[in-house]
């Protein structure tokens, strides 16, 4: 990978489709556009040309993207064709033949954050919006796309800038008469407020998290409590085997539901029980797993299934085959076979799934969000401590910076300087 080559690549879906789109970025791509369409269009400006060169491939729209406004900040260009697999591959290999290569995974994107586009928050953002699929997951991942973590951090980032312009030119340039010796008053309690405002942000991890990944519901019980017939009821779909044999259920299944916008997860169990198959076993260690990892829990029970097994202290117990008896002392009563309950176990579910997920989806969705930020609050948990040993305080503000600006991407220390020398009137 060079970012030296003009890129070309089919961006829209796998043809056959009624349009693909064929994107090109880089320092030939002007060339590319006039070789294969005639004259250059005028930028940002859809205009119908001819595609082709000694003969007539397609004919199409063309829009010109000159850098730095463009998406990877290169020069960019779009061809809008006809969405013919023939046709797709001879404009491409026409393109291959002028000189352009075909781009690797990711590359547009990679040369958008290498060209100060996007930065790495934004296209994580951008990842996940490719990949939503309830309403919820779209709208964070599009507030993360357009900036709204990353514009959170740059004000946390300043701050910190401020502050160690403040301690490092006591510790740099302190015989200078317009330098103050002692840090203000009020030094420590700003470190303190920003490190209350990260930890806030912090708090909202579990809940963006889980709007990303989804809420992860187990069904769990002993073995034909009829936890895959609840799951094919929940999915409305016939995706458990579902048998009058014990033990069916081997490994965790996981199945996506889209409730009201919100991503649940179902996981179908092994029944829980002491047995000497080796296979079985380890269905049944894993759906102990699941059940201490889940969100919610639904415990199962049946009539005629002895349960004397532990349930979680927040289970939703459910009787199940409530078409040949009721089970006493339950939450709720369900029946797969008639439907029965079923619309009142998913209100339940989702009543808890929406104290899961109240207010507005929180930015934090990463694992690499949560590691940054809980370095950087350690860090300033040491500056605020260490105030009457300035080099170690300024040390720690250096640390905080950096878990940011790894974060973000950027590590930028003439960034320093500049807030400095703008803050002092050093040099004069």
């Amino acid at each position: 990978m060079t970012s030296a080559d003009t890129i070309v690549a089919l961006s829209s879906g796998a043809p056959p489709s009624g349009v693909a789109v064929i994107r090109l970025s880089g320092r030939d791509t002007a060339r590319l556009v006039r070789a294969v369409s005639g004259e250059l269009p005028e930028p940002r400006k859809l205009v119908l040309r001819p595609i082709g060169q000694d003969s007539l491939l397609d004919r199409g729209l063309v829009v010109w993207f000159p850098g730095p406004y463009s998406f990877t900040g290169e020069d960019c260009a779009e061809l809008q064709v006809h969405g013919s697999p023939a046709g797709v591959r001879a404009i491409l290999n026409l393109l291959i033949a002028n000189g352009a290569r075909l781009a690797e995974a990711g590359e547009f994107t990679r040369r958008a954050f290498e060209n100060g586009k996007l930065d790495l928050i934004e296209i994580e953002g951008l990842g996940d919006l490719l990949e939503a699929e309830t309403e919820n997951q779209r709208r964070q991942a599009l507030a993360r796309f357009e900036g709204g973590l990353s514009q959170r951090i740059d004000a946390w980032r300043d701050t910190l800038l401020d502050l160690r312009a403040e301690i490092e030119a006591r510790l740099d340039f302190s015989d200078e008469g317009d330098v103050d010796e002692a840090l203000p008053e009020e030094f420590g309690a700003q470190i303190l407020a920003l490190y209350k405002d990260i930890d806030t942000a912090l708090a909202g991890y579990a809940q963006g998290l889980i709007i990303r990944e989804g809420i992860r519901v187990a069904l769990a019980g002993a073995p034909n409590a009829g936890k895959s017939s609840l799951l094919n009821a929940l999915a409305k779909s016939d995706i458990a085997i579902v048998t009058d044999e014990a033990g069916t259920t081997r490994d965790v299944r996981q199945v996506p539901l889209n409730i009201d916008g919100q991503l649940y997860i179902l996981l179908d169990l092994a029944g829980l029980r002491d047995t000497d198959s080796k296979a079985e076993a380890e269905g049944v260690r894993r759906a102990r797993m699941a059940i201490a990892d889940a969100d919610i829990v639904l415990w199962l029970t049946a009539p005629d299934i002895e349960d004397d097994l532990d349930r979680p202290d927040n289970a939703i117990v459910v009787g199940t085959k409530f078409d040949l008896r009721a089970v006493a002392d339950v939450d709720i009563t369900v029946s797969a076979l008639t439907g029965d309950g079923i619309d009142e176990l998913v209100r339940r579910i989702t009543a808890i799934g929406e104290t899961l997920t109240q207010g507005e989806p929180s930015l934090l969705s990463h694992e690499r969000d949560r590691v940054a930020l809980m370095e950087a609050l350690a860090a300033l948990q040491r500056s605020a401590a260490q105030l009457s040993s300035p080099e170690l305080a300024a040390e720690n503000l250096r640390i905080a910076s950096q878990s940011l600006e790894r974060l973000v991407g950027r590590l930028d220390a003439e960034r320093v300087l500049d807030r400095l020398f703008a803050s002092f009137c050093i040099g004069k």
